[in-house]
């Protein structure tokens, strides 16, 4: 849904019609007075889907039809196409994505952004982008744009004891029309898409796992409290934890098998793990009798 701002009149009681409101790539409304509007246009921050209004108009329009002169068009143009549904409109907080996998052992995801859509990466993760992506390093992945100094620093300072910046890129497409970005696991292994909306809109993984994200996703820490699964599981006492409704990529090193457990236990060496529901018990076993601990190969234990 989209409200139009509150207005000022000016003395005379009319309305002051030459400020306008857009929409960023957020939702967020600015204002913006109608002579440095042409500015927003060449600089691509406005384009002919950016959703524009000001006093006097019933509702939020496309920058081609509220202002059409801007691109060179007149009122009766050919209306342009359908803006991409907003955040939360289709029932989604964070912004979607599509994407392509390419490659076997050394993967790239390549991820097509709409106007105004955003995705989130780790620091270095990003190959190569098209024209009209703009990209900024950010404290924090974004997804409370609404968190004080104090708040965003506690949460970037928690991603330091995963080992990984407390920076995250935000890749933006500025331009008209769809574009794409490709990030790249930084070693052999396999890239793996997660629509966290699909599993309940949380995913604990490796404290290195994560790649990126749509806009909105929640990149964070979760603390193993179990000390034997802590010093033995091979995972460490601090693991990633991404929240959200939308599309996340983690990778991993060599071959990835998908298990559903349904009231199941499965038992897997240490190490081995690479992402699991926050509704899944981790913890850490005896590998067998002595004799099997000491000469089967396997170690001393073995988390189900």
């Amino acid at each position: 849904m989209l409200v139009a701002p509150r207005t000022k009149h000016q003395p005379n009681g009319s309305f002051d019609m030459s400020t306008w409101y857009y929409l960023g790539p957020n939702r967020e409304q600015n204002q913006i007075s109608e002579a440095d509007l042409p500015d927003l246009v060449n600089r691509g921050t406005v384009g002919p889907n950016t959703q524009l209004w000001r006093s006097g108009m019933e509702k939020w329009l496309p920058a081609s039809e509220a202002k059409p002169d801007l691109f060179g068009g007149a009122g009766g143009s050919t209306p342009p196409p359908p803006m991409p549904p907003a955040p939360g409109n289709s029932g989604r907080r964070c912004h979607e994505v599509d994407y392509d996998i390419f490659g076997d052992d050394m993967q790239l995801v390549e991820v097509e952004l709409d106007p105004g859509e955003t995705v989130i990466a780790e620091a270095g993760a990003m190959n190569y982008l098209e024209d009209g992506i703009q990209f900024e390093t950010k404290m924090g992945d974004g997804s409370q744009p609404q968190q004080g100094f104090m708040g965003a620093l506690m949460s970037v300072g928690k991603r330091v004891l995963t080992g990984e910046s407390i920076f995250m890129t935000h890749f933006t497409n500025r331009g008209s029309g769809k574009k794409r970005a490709a990030f790249a696991a930084p070693y052999p292994g396999k890239i793996i898409p997660v629509d966290l909306k699909e599993i309940g809109g949380e995913l604990i993984c490796q404290k290195d796992a994560f790649l990126c994200a749509a806009f909105g996703t929640e990149v964070s820490i979760a603390f193993n409290r179990r000390l034997g699964a802590g010093f033995f599981g091979g995972e460490g006492f601090i693991m990633q934890k991404l929240r959200g409704d939308g599309l996340a990529f983690v990778h991993a090193g060599g071959t990835i098998v998908k298990k559903e457990l349904k009231g199941e236990t499965l038992r897997l060496d240490t190490g081995c793990l690479v992402a699991m529901g926050p509704s899944i018990h981790y913890d850490i076993q005896r590998a067998g009798n002595l004799k099997s601990m000491f000469f089967g190969g396997e170690g001393c234990s073995s988390p189900p």
